[in-house]
């Protein structure tokens, strides 16, 4: 018997081992804060709602559509509009049930057609498109995605629709299965392809966050926040992306995305480091070409020009954790705070005791692009 719970043992501290190895700890990374360049009391509040937010697409009429954040572990509706101050479930209730799973990224294209990717649970069920007319608010696609675009242990997250409408490009963060990359989804054929998986640009670093004061640490300190390419934001030429745990913003051309005939190791020669950036969750993007781009440890938004200036926008300790950005016709660009840190691996009493979730926005003094 004590020889069993000998091996035992020794195979509980190698598989621990094994899991700090792969998922634990990180170095502290540099505050690359600017002092903001707009007040905090430019953060205006635009929806409160008990459940945990993720992330937020605004179209041209200004309607708002923001998702519950699939970590929180939703029972109920998954996707909402605020209707005259009030959410409402979009499509309606009974819909829901039968065509989100983990919704989590929300985009809206020039043609109002609103798109929405769904991870499957982390790859452990199919991973699925689904996009909605909002003229006529009826589901025009639901179309899942087979396992070698999205694999076990993946995570696809963001998704942003090119400026034509003719492709999506998604984030797989892929936190488990540690193999993240960019899906190009072709919308005219349906076909979707991964690209730039595991290249330095898209893949962590061995960062540490810290948010609110505390390391994003879980499991007794085995297991850290890391993931991949994480925000994304698309230009009518550029891609613009990097990961959460990575210090570099980079671009890609859209054109090379779409290319199928490009070798997979020219187009990662066409990556381009454009500059350094905070640690990070989700990216928007200007007319002007701006970069918008969520600091997660210092309750931010930085920008960076096309320059490739990076300074801070506008800080305020009301954001918890700021996630997924949209800009609105108003000129406003519109930020989730999912509060992160209070839904992994947290109880659903914690969740809800740590609520109101609230969406923000604030007018940086440019045009921005709706739905990105």
């Amino acid at each position: 018997m004590k020889n069993i719970l000998l091996f035992l043992l020794v195979l509980v501290l190698i598989g621990t081992t094994v899991l700090w190895v792969r998922h634990g700890g990180g170095a502290p990374y540099p505050d690359l804060s600017t002092a903001p360049a707009l007040k905090s009391s430019s953060l205006e509040l635009a929806l409160e709602f008990p459940e945990p937010v993720g992330n937020v697409a605004v179209n041209r009429d200004g309607r708002l559509f923001f998702t519950v954040h699939p970590e929180s572990r939703p029972s109920g509706n998954k996707l909402l509009e605020v209707v005259r101050g009030a959410a409402v479930p979009f499509p309606s209730g009974a819909e829901q049930s039968a065509l989100f799973d983990t919704i989590l990224g929300v985009a809206i294209d020039r043609f109002n057609r609103l798109w929405t990717i769904d991870h499957g649970n982390h790859g452990t069920r199919p991973a699925r498109i689904v996009a909605i007319d909002l003229d006529t608010n009826v589901v025009i696609r639901e179309q899942y995605l087979p396992p070698e675009i999205a694999p076990l242990g993946s995570y696809l997250q963001d998704l942003q629709v090119s400026a034509d409408g003719r492709t999506i490009v998604i984030a797989d963060t892929s936190f488990w299965r540690k193999s993240p990359g960019i899906v190009v989804y072709d919308i005219e054929t349906g076909e979707a392809r991964r690209v730039l998986e595991s290249h330095a640009s898209v893949s962590s670093e061995n960062y540490m966050i810290r948010n609110g004061g505390r390391e994003m640490e879980f499991l007794g300190g085995v297991v850290a926040l890391r993931g991949g390419v994480d925000g994304i934001a698309l230009g009518p030429e550029w891609l613009y992306y990097g990961a959460l745990n990575g210090s570099g913003l980079y671009r890609v051309r859209l054109s090379d995305l779409r290319n199928e005939k490009l070798p997979p190791g020219q187009l990662a020669n066409r990556v381009e480091r454009f500059s350094d950036k905070p640690l990070s969750d989700g990216f928007s993007i200007d007319v002007a070409g701006n970069v918008y781009i969520t600091d997660i440890e210092h309750s931010s938004i930085s920008v960076v020009s096309p320059q490739q200036e990076l300074t801070t926008l506008i800080s305020s300790p009301e954001m918890r954790w700021p996630d997924g950005m949209s800009f609105g016709p108003d000129g406003y660009l519109y930020i989730a705070d999912s509060a992160l840190p209070e839904l992994i691996l947290q109880s659903s009493e914690h969740i809800e005791a740590k609520g109101p979730y609230r969406v923000f926005r604030f007018s940086p003094g440019v045009e921005g692009v709706p739905g990105q």
